[in-house]
């Protein structure tokens, strides 16, 4: 059982993940201060399936794939970061303590650009950039459910007829996050267009390369069971 009230000692600050967080924050008011030229901003960094298989001369190799990386850490509007910089804070804070700052770094970027793949490999033509951390991060939800299965977390809003509930399970709110992305419709997000939709293959891609990756990075190992372990808030 794990409450969110309760750090680790200093010696295993996630610093990998706070930095993602505020690097992702300055982006975010970069864009912000853009003004109109936010739309060329999303058009270059963001990731368009139709360019990555281009048979034009005139879109050049960083065009194709360099927005396999930016695209992770653009966000549309105050919605869109926030809840991933949420999520990203509680379940990546201790996924990067249990698997250690370097690897956990280099499982991040390798989540993200699963899910980039994914996204243009079920979306070839697309014209529409595709922006945001959801796909890394459903892959650090992927590692987190792996790594701590039966995690719970003090419920939050104990009112009504969730009184009586002290701790939710980690599954069902990493269920949560899926349905809350899928139903909010920001894990593909245009400015320079009307119309947009949801990155959910993306979404798929990131949890389906966590739950992979994270055996790669993580060895179990035989701990005692009796050892309090201690998560992030």
């Amino acid at each position: 059982m794990s409450k969110l009230s309760t750090s680790r000692s200093l010696s295993s600050f996630p610093i990998v993940n706070i930095t993602l967080i505020a690097l992702n924050i300055l982006i975010f008011l970069h864009e912000e201060s853009l003004g109109e030229s936010i739309y060329y901003f999303i058009n270059t960094f963001g990731l368009i399936p139709a360019k990555v298989f281009s048979f034009s001369s005139d879109v050049g190799l960083s065009e194709r794939f360099f927005p396999f990386l930016s695209s992770m850490f653009i966000h549309g509007d105050w919605v869109h970061i926030i809840g991933n910089m949420i999520f990203l804070y509680i379940f990546g804070s201790n996924v990067e303590i249990k698997m250690g700052h370097l690897k956990y770094l280099v499982f991040y970027i390798l989540c993200g650009l699963a899910a980039a793949l994914f996204h243009v490999l079920t979306n070839l033509g697309a014209l529409i950039p595709m922006i945001g951390a959801s796909g890394a991060i459903s892959g650090v939800l992927g590692a987190y459910i792996t790594l701590f299965p039966i995690s719970q977390f003090q419920n939050p809003v104990p009112i009504f007829f969730l009184k009586d509930i002290k701790f939710i399970p980690a599954a069902a709110i990493i269920f949560l996050w899926l349905v809350i992305q899928f139903l909010n419709g920001i894990g593909t997000i245009d400015k320079s267009v009307d119309t947009g939709g949801v990155a959910f293959w993306a979404h798929i891609g990131g949890f389906v390369a966590g739950l992979i990756f994270v055996r790669f990075f993580y060895k179990q190992k035989h701990e005692f069971e009796g050892k309090p372990g201690r998560h992030y808030h």
